[in-house]
């Protein structure tokens, strides 16, 4: 009788709270598309364009993917991660997300998931951009395009952690694939993008403390000139122009054959003969032939071929001319 009642009394609750819903419809914390001017880090001007960015909120910060344009045959799409950890409880009801250190073998995973086929070699070189150091792998694919993926860690020394404050860290990861552009112009990228994400406070600045001026800047035997790059090194360029379209192929001119009076060019006309031309049986005689160039008299009679020449002594009489042609 009491389990009557304890069964009959919860299904008049179950019944009073579905009266008192207001039935609304709510999507759970997950990615979402967001604007290309809402991306925490931009590519430099004259790179890659932005395709989409996709936004997950964690509980202690925000990771967001940057889709960027691809002209390549290396499967899978060129992109900038970026993703901003800071104190827990930023976004209510997501989770956080650990501090994952950057470590050899989770980079070596990170880079055959980005360029699958395309062999990669980690560069040993010490590198830094505006940001501090980031490191990164390069390869070319079997057909000829370039890869990198770099990787880089923006957080604050430990001295400057030690004062209560600049606990914040960003981890940047970039993948490019070009089938026109080399190596050094997709390292040029890594150099110019923008980080325009912040954390509310000082206690979370990732960048530190700001460094101090140039020791350079007044002080005697170091000067400073007006033209591009000053004292220091000229900076690396960024950008690249993307793989052009297929266009069609340039129309083949025919080559017309030179008329049989006029030599063709480049070729070695023949020397003219020297002495008379001597006709072929059968062939009548050319009024307009070219008289051949005698040197000296020819005393010798030339003789047509079946026709009889006679002497200029023989014309004008009839007996002997009729005694010559004998």
């Amino acid at each position: 009788m009491r389990l009557r009642k304890t069964i009959s009394l919860m299904a008049v609750l179950s019944t009073m709270a579905g009266c008192t819903s207001t039935g609304g419809v709510r999507q759970p914390s997950g990615p979402e598309t967001v604007a290309p001017e809402k991306a925490l880090v931009l590519p430099p001007p004259g790179g890659p364009s932005i395709v989409s960015v996709v936004e997950r909120k964690r509980g202690n910060g925000v990771e967001q993917t940057v889709s960027l344009f691809t002209s390549s045959s290396v499967p899978g799409q060129n992109f900038l991660k970026v993703q901003f950890l800071g104190a827990s409880g930023a976004n209510p009801g997501a989770g956080d997300a650990g501090f994952s250190m950057i470590n050899e073998s989770g980079i070596r995973r990170e880079v055959a998931r980005a360029a699958p086929g395309v062999p990669m070699a980690t560069s040993a070189t010490f590198l830094q951009n505006a940001y501090g150091p980031f490191g990164y792998a390069s390869g070319r694919s079997p057909a000829g395009d370039s890869c990198i993926y770099a990787w880089q860690q923006i957080r604050s020394s430990v001295n400057a952690m030690s004062q209560a404050r600049n606990f914040g860290m960003i981890q940047l990861r970039l993948r490019l694939c070009d089938a026109r552009a080399s190596e050094r112009q997709l390292l040029g990228i890594v150099y110019g993008y923008t980080v325009t994400g912040t954390f509310d406070g000082a206690t979370w600045n990732p960048y530190g403390n700001p460094p101090p001026a140039d020791v350079a800047l007044g002080r005697t035997g170091a000067p400073v000139y007006p033209d591009e790059g000053g004292y220091r090194p000229s900076p690396m360029p960024i950008g690249y122009e993307p793989a052009p379209a297929i266009g069609s192929r340039p129309r083949v001119v025919p080559v017309r054959s030179a008329p049989a009076s006029q030599p063709a060019g480049g070729a070695t006309s023949l020397p003219a003969p020297i002495g008379p031309r001597v006709p072929l049986p059968g062939d009548a005689p050319q009024a307009s032939a070219r008289p051949a160039v005698v040197t000296e008299p020819v005393e010798q009679s030339a003789r047509a071929i079946g026709v009889t020449v006679p002497s200029p002594d023989c014309i004008g009489d009839v007996a002997m001319t009729a005694a010559c042609l004998k």
